[in-house]
């Protein structure tokens, strides 16, 4: 059955596959882009499915507007892929405050905010999924991301929560954590704080030149990214959180795995801040 699509940043990468992908299974796509020209070239993916909205994540005020104008040209929204973002790479003590900001601005609180201007009427009709795409960053760590995977880990945690409110109106939500994909990421995509501190050399340097390098090879297939969503877009059961890419799965667990063990090595620790006359648990 034919439904509406709202994804956000069409342009290139992961959203224009999903968007193509969609449309290709016969689903009606909205599709927000920053530029005119974007505009025009998604629009004729399919001249009568494919529209096209300007919008910027980084300008708040104009999110919900651009939501309700969604729903009055093509009516209710029901899937959400909240894709839009960019990273941002450069080690801790070498990014500022303003890269914090931004970063956050677009992935986290943009993210957020179009899912909030979605979210009443899918609740209200007691049906919808709503798919935020995260990052296997924001399930494990990599340096030279701190910034970037902070934005990921806060939209894994607010997704989880969220699914756990929504379950109840038939709202199904899902967080996507791609692996590396053949997309622009990593390259064109990804903003570079400059260097200034000689000694993160040894350890920055070439992680930084190993990204470079990288740009648009990685072992993820877009479209079939693309596919995978429709395929749970059409499941009985939709998983809360889905990874893509055997690389995310490799990294992922060992990353999980990591903090595991630390878990299993401070346990006694850990269990030993109890209060000894008991008390209550939050869960």
């Amino acid at each position: 059955m034919s439904k509406t699509f709202l994804i956000t940043g069409v342009s290139t990468g992961l959203g224009l596959a999903i968007a193509r992908r969609a449309l290709a299974a016969g689903h009606r796509v909205a599709g927000t882009v920053r530029t005119e020209e974007h505009a025009a070239a998604f629009r004729e993916l399919d001249t009568d499915r494919a529209h096209a909205f300007l919008l910027d994540l980084s300008d708040a005020n104009r999110i919900e507007p651009a939501v309700r104008a969604v729903e009055a040209e093509l009516g209710p929204i029901e899937v959400l892929v909240a894709n839009a973002g960019y990273g941002l790479e450069g080690t801790f003590e070498e990014s500022s405050m303003d890269d914090l900001r931004r970063q956050f601005e677009v992935n986290v609180f943009g993210t957020v905010a179009t899912v909030k201007a979605v979210l009443p009427g899918m609740r209200e009709r007691r049906g919808g999924h709503i798919f935020v795409i995260t990052s296997m960053g924001g399930l494990t760590t990599f340096p030279g991301l701190a910034f970037y995977e902070g934005s990921k880990h806060a939209l894994e945690g607010i997704t989880d929560t969220l699914a756990q409110e929504v379950d109840q109106f038939g709202v199904r939500v899902t967080a996507v954590a791609p692996g590396a994909f053949k997309t622009d990421w990593a390259g064109r995509s990804l903003v570079r704080a400059p260097r200034s501190i000689a000694d993160y050399d040894t350890l920055f340097d070439p992680i930084r030149t190993r990204r470079q390098a990288l740009a648009g090879k990685g072992i993820g297939d877009p479209d079939r990214a693309g596919d995978a969503i429709l395929a749970v877009l059409d499941a009985e059961k939709p998983p809360v959180h889905l990874l893509l890419g055997s690389d995310a799965i490799r990294l992922v667990t060992a990353g999980r795995q990591r903090v595991q063990d630390d878990f299993d090595a401070w346990h006694e620790l850990s269990r030993s801040t109890d209060s000894p006359e008991g008390g209550v648990s939050v869960a």
